[in-house]
């Protein structure tokens, strides 16, 4: 018997149906069952050949849907149902008992709890190794002057290692971001019901431990309407696919004719339809395009969660589509990223040649400025009428002579031509963090450092 009469309408029911994803839920369904009979024995619920019983049911449950033989009803609303349904099949009427003091509320909240922890792990992973490729590639290329760039013009040089070591670090505030997301997937849900708590006195704390959960949701109306972790693993992807997005954008720009710094192997590039000349950085431009669909997931969720009342709502199964779509495409991209990094190649004498525009040594002249007394904001004044007269005349900054600098101040001496070796560019650029060698092998250190602890922490 039903509180219904007649069947769903069949187009509420595609509405209402989420099989057609959620079926990734189905090993932590079963984790969950398995626990939550453990539970129920001890309460008193089942007895020993019961749970035994129901253990060897969900064993053979989860051999179909491991193998692909597991048979989907027509009209299954969703896994969780399917998988309870099979066990009944599968072990008779005593597989019913196993929904005693569950709440599909609380189970599904535990499910995705327990797939955010795991993906948060698995995301932390993947960036633990594009970390340690970038450390790799900043070692090899130390020493390799480049230029740097604000608003895409070329701006100062520094060294391929310190530039590359960007990324690095960027990497290494998302390996916090997803453990952070991990950790806060880490409050039980199970044993809240569907929102009021349950009729059964079970030992919540024994199936987080169970579980491997750090905690148990204090109450139970926020463990059912909870979905804070999926946002914050949701927030975390959603950075980092930012990341590697600017990251493919750099490795486009500089993989183009204009730039010639660097070149991505075949295994990560494209030809063209019409075209028989072109190699097209396809990796690298999907690593952009992946970023705002990741960032879709996290709008999609905390546009569904903004109005809700508490506590649990249907909309709410809007949570899962939006959740695995980043997972796929975020760990898709973290992987790529760094085999295309493993294999993409720059070019010295290029990178060194763009980094020889002495014009990227106009701060240098006006640091010089400064040293011999005069204030900074009168010294970029000077500097900028050197620069403007060397473009008016179309020279380098060291073509100009000694009565040219004179003109724009008397504090211009020899010492101009030699702030001007390309050498003391880099090298003068001392501060913490900076790029001069000395402080790259200090950051070098502190990277290799900063690896190590993320890999001794480890995904718990």
């Amino acid at each position: 018997m039903s509180r219904f009469r007649d069947p769903p309408d069949p187009l509420f029911a595609r509405l209402n149906a989420s099989i057609g994803f959620d079926r990734r839920l189905a090993p932590y369904d079963i984790e969950q069952s398995r626990a939550h009979a453990r539970a129920l024995r001890a309460a008193g619920i089942l007895d020993a050949d019961e749970l035994a019983r129901i253990g060897d049911g969900l064993s053979t449950v989860a051999d179909e849907l491991d193998g692909g033989s597991f048979p989907l009803e027509e009209g299954e609303e969703d896994i969780h149902m399917a998988i309870e349904h099979r066990l009944i099949e599968v072990i008779g009427p005593l597989g019913g008992k196993l929904h005693t003091g569950r709440s599909r509320n609380d189970q599904v909240a535990t499910d995705v709890a327990l797939y955010v922890r795991d993906h948060a792990r698995a995301g932390g992973r993947l960036i633990e190794a594009l970390m340690a490729r970038l450390l790799e590639l900043a070692e090899r290329h130390v020493d390799w002057p480049m230029p740097g760039y604000t608003h895409l013009q070329r701006a100062q040089p520094v060294y391929l290692g310190h530039h590359l070591l960007a990324y690095f670090w960027m990497l290494g505030r998302d390996a916090r971001r997803f453990a952070a997301a991990r950790d806060s997937a880490g409050e039980l849900p199970l044993g809240s019901g569907a929102l009021a708590g349950l009729n059964w006195d079970l030992d919540r704390e024994a199936v987080a431990r169970d579980l491997d959960f750090d905690s148990v949701a204090p109450n139970s109306i926020d463990a059912v309407s909870n979905r804070d972790f999926v946002l914050d693993y949701l927030s975390a992807a959603s950075i980092c696919a930012m990341h590697l997005s600017r990251l493919g954008s750099e490795v486009v720009l500089w993989s183009s004719d204009e730039f010639s710094f660097c070149e991505v192997d075949e295994d990560f590039s494209s030809g063209s339809s019409i075209m028989p000349q072109k190699k097209n950085p396809d990796a690298a431009e999907l690593l952009r395009a992946k970023a705002p669909r990741v960032l879709s997931g996290f709008l999609t969720l905390a546009g569904v969660m903004h109005g809700l009342p508490l506590a649990y709502s249907k909309d709410m199964q809007e949570d899962k589509e939006a959740l695995f779509d980043a997972v796929d495409n975020l760990e898709l991209c973290l992987e790529a990223a760094e085999r295309m990094l493993d294999r993409l190649s720059f070019d010295r004498e290029g990178l060194a040649e763009a980094a020889a525009d002495e014009f990227a040594a106009a701060t240098d002249v006006a640091d010089l400025l400064v040293r011999k007394g005069m204030p900074f904001r009168e010294a970029h004044g000077v500097v900028g009428g050197l620069v403007r007269e060397a473009l008016e005349h179309g020279k380098s900054l060291s073509e100009l002579t000694p009565e040219d600098l004179r003109r724009h101040s008397e504090l211009l001496d020899d010492s101009y031509y030699e702030v001007l070796s390309p050498a003391s560019w880099l090298e003068s650029k001392g501060s913490a963090g900076g790029t001069a060698s000395a402080r790259l092998a200090e950051q070098l250190d502190a990277a290799r450092a900063t690896l190590a602890e993320l890999r001794e922490e480890g995904p718990s």
